[in-house]
């Protein structure tokens, strides 16, 4: 298939241009699943730009006519979500005979959501993953997010409390897949505001196998 868009590795000349486009793809791709204050304290925290994942070259863009439409990348290091200014970061690099590597940071304009180039993202950086010699992969995914990575194979485990700015929470998930890089699962968002929930995905072996999606 065609696309008049392109894929690379992010520098540290995008960020700005990152940081741009995450505020705008939350706040409306977002919205029908969080409050505006659940995405506003969750705003540069929890949504925001790990400059670590650019300098470690496992977080690509994607553009269109010169500006990015989208993000999204992996990681080897133990962090499993947020940015430069997420509270309790752990940058350790992670074992990947023993750990799973994680996806991170997925983000993408409004008017390119469904068109594929989540997918597109996804597939090159399980291809990245498996290249560093990982077997499995976990993440944490909003509940916009839930659909993709279910159709993806993705699973969903135990949900986690994270607090955010202001005296909000962070919900999250853990997902755990036992069959292939490519079993998965989501998660459910129930409980009481102020909250947000997330989802960690994981799973055990260097294959994919998944089902159809335009994400």
């Amino acid at each position: 298939m065609q696309t008049d868009w392109k894929l690379r590795v992010a520098t540290e000349d995008d960020i700005s241009a990152i940081e741009k486009l995450i505020p705008l793809s939350v706040r409306e791709l977002q919205a029908a699943y969080y409050s505006t204050a659940q995405m506003e304290a969750a705003l540069g925290s929890v949504f925001g730009v790990d400059r670590q994942l650019i300098l470690d070259k496992t977080y690509l863009v994607v553009e269109h006519g010169g500006e990015i439409i989208s993000c999204g990348g992996w990681s080897k290091r133990k962090t499993l979500f947020g940015s430069d200014h997420q509270t309790n970061r752990d940058d350790t690099e992670l074992d990947p005979s023993t750990d799973s590597a994680r996806i991170r940071a997925f983000f993408i304009h409004p008017a390119w959501a469904r068109r594929g180039i989540g997918r597109r993202i996804l597939d090159e950086c399980e291809q990245m993953i498996r290249a560093a010699g990982f077997k499995s992969v976990e993440l944490a995914a909003t509940l916009s997010g839930v659909a993709f990575y279910a159709a993806c194979g993705y699973v969903s485990g135990e949900r986690l409390d994270i607090p955010l700015p202001n005296g909000f929470e962070f919900r999250d998930r853990a997902n755990d897949k036992r069959a292939s890089l490519g079993s998965r699962s989501y998660l459910g968002a129930n409980g009481a505001a102020p909250s947000i929930s997330l989802a960690p995905w994981l799973c055990r072996d260097g294959r994919t196998r998944r089902k159809n999606s335009n994400a």
